[in-house]
């Protein structure tokens, strides 16, 4: 799991030193990264990437692209840990939406840990005049789809290959971000190819160790270990582009953390 988060971070670092790329275009080329990588897996274990629930597994793709664009958005235009403090908002909203989707209750005690989580976003904003409403906005909605693309892994779960369920990703956001490129294109240059190819390696290497991490029978022990990548996002904000957070910034990212832990860890109990 610290594997997983560390190499999340290097992926954030990457589309943060590509902010002058549209968002679509980066979708695009980390879609074909994993396009790649996925469909190369499935054939030497002799899998159909084609899968069984074609209808989830099509929301999950539709779901998935559009919390990854926002995502996207929020990290070219906020700090790093500020944009992933939010993007960690969706373990709740996969709960939210699980009374419908999954017909799962949700417990009383959950909805106090959703209050806490989002003051530390109204915290992060109440007192930094440097994030803007409309990026925190975006970031909410961004953790929402998330929440309803990991509804959607959650319904095929029992009749589809993991990777199956990776690879709807690429077979959505290629065609879709395939247009908008066209209307909306950089062409890059020398490190940026480099740094663009980075992006999609580290995204598949942080899924593999992250989807090797909730196999393992201890599974629940290193769950909360993914919130590692906050300290990551901290350090590589401090030291690559020298963004030293205010204390309000911290509380927020405090708060926000301890409502998804609190969240995570007594939702079953």
């Amino acid at each position: 799991m610290l594997i997983s988060a560390f190499a999340f971070s290097l992926m954030q670092v990457c589309v943060k030193m590509l902010t002058g790329f549209p968002v679509t275009e980066l979708i695009l080329f980390r879609s074909l990264v994993s396009l790649v990588l996925s469909f190369g897996v499935l054939l030497r274990i002799g899998v159909s990437p084609w899968g069984n629930g074609k209808k989830y597994l099509i929301l999950r793709g539709v779901f998935g692209v559009t919390a990854l664009s926002l995502f996207f958005y929020t990290l070219q235009k906020l700090p790093i840990a500020t944009a992933i403090t939010i993007q960690y908002l969706s373990p709740i909203f996969t709960s939210l939406f699980a009374i419908w989707i999954l017909k799962e209750p949700m417990k009383n005690r959950q909805w106090l840990f959703f209050a806490v989580s989002f003051s530390g976003i109204l915290v992060m904003k109440g007192f930094n005049n440097d994030i803007k409403i409309e990026y925190l906005i975006i970031g909410v909605f961004a953790a929402a789809f998330a929440g309803l693309a990991y509804n959607m892994i959650r319904k095929v779960k029992d009749t589809d290959h993991p990777v199956v369920v990776v690879l709807y990703f690429p077979l959505i956001a290629i065609p879709v971000m395939g247009v908008f490129s066209l209307f909306d294109w950089k062409t890059p240059v020398g490190i940026e190819w480099l740094i663009l190819l980075a992006m999609g390696v580290f995204t598949q290497i942080a899924q593999v160790a992250m989807t090797k991490a909730w196999q393992s029978e201890e599974a629940n022990k290193v769950a909360s270990m993914k919130y590692a990548g906050i300290v990551f996002a901290l350090f590589f904000d401090f030291a690559l582009f020298d963004i030293i957070p205010a204390w309000t910034t911290i509380t927020g990212i405090l708060l926000v953390l301890l409502g998804v832990v609190l969240n995570v860890r007594f939702k079953k109990s």
